[in-house]
């Protein structure tokens, strides 16, 4: 099984492209003849939410699912990462994979929850905005296809639970296609930049001790509520680190800044321009350890 579902469509083979009312034909049951068959030859890119809803399935902290579950690679080369499952042993099998089909069925990924449909994110260079159509994967093993259920891609969306999980990727989704649009104009990430991404993108348990740290509260101004709901619930600190990297990616400031970081990063700039933007050397950098570049 193929994900397109969270990034631009990267064939050269530009798919034939369907609003969300288009009719198809499927059905996927246990005692169909190819039952399993998707989940023997997997290539499927993890949503933040889809590892937040199987860290606390597994009762792991996302770090441990992320080192036992998953692969990172780079969506384009020196660019940010997004992560994939990792197969089983040497084969192309889902480790979740039972005779009896999914044994995490329930909080299963956005893209086995869209088989055989692929979501497809647009946002053109010229254009703030995305858009979403859709494309009907067909594969030789499925016959799924063959079935006489009729329903729209909308109300087959509904049936896999689809509208929280599109909901709650869409900051992720957006920051993706933003960073593809946006070209050369705004440049290649900083090492800093990238580990930022994939931490308050993948790694949730270790951006709450992020959020928690000395660093954090000399850059950033939040109320105690907020605080205290971002240390208590994992979406709502998902759904914060979307607008963090908005500010650590794009500079929007999306949360409120202290004076110490705002006088730091005015200082940084006029050292750039004195320097003429001539470039230093990156070194490595543990988020914890001081106030975060807000642009």
């Amino acid at each position: 099984m193929v994900d397109n579902s969270s990034s631009p469509f990267q064939s050269p083979v530009v798919p034939e492209m369907y609003d969300g009312d288009k009719k198809i034909s499927f059905a996927c049951y246990k005692g169909i003849q190819c039952f399993n068959a998707c989940c023997k030859s997997i290539d499927i890119t993890l949503t933040p939410y889809d590892i937040v809803r199987l860290k606390q399935r597994l009762g792991m902290t996302s770090w441990d699912f992320l080192r036992e579950y998953t692969v990172p690679y780079e969506l384009e080369k020196d660019g940010i990462a997004a992560v994939k499952f990792k197969t089983r042993g040497e084969t192309t099998e889902c480790q979740f994979m039972t005779e009896e089909g999914c044994s995490v069925y329930e909080d299963r990924p956005t893209a086995c929850r869209y088989y055989p449909v692929a979501l497809i994110a647009m946002r053109r260079q010229d254009e703030y905005t995305d858009t979403n159509s859709f494309a009907v994967v067909k594969e030789e093993h499925c016959l799924g296809h063959r079935e006489e259920r009729e329903l729209t891609i909308d109300e087959y969306r509904a049936e896999q639970g689809l509208e929280d999980y599109d909901e709650l990727a869409r900051g992720w989704r957006q920051l993706i296609l933003k960073k593809k649009s946006s070209g050369p104009a705004i440049g290649k990430p900083s090492l800093r930049s990238r580990q930022l991404f994939f931490m308050a993108s993948y790694d949730m348990d270790r951006f709450r001790e992020f959020v928690r740290s000395e660093g954090f509260h000399r850059s950033f101004k939040i109320d105690d509520e907020l605080y205290q709901t971002l240390l208590e619930d994992d979406v709502e600190l998902m759904k914060f680190g979307s607008r963090f990297l908005q500010q650590v990616l794009f500079g929007e400031e999306t949360i409120p800044v202290t004076e110490e970081a705002r006088e730091a990063l005015e200082e940084r700039e006029r050292q750039a321009a004195r320097e003429q933007a001539e470039s230093s050397e990156e070194k490595a950098y543990d988020p914890a350890s001081e106030p975060v570049d807000i642009a």
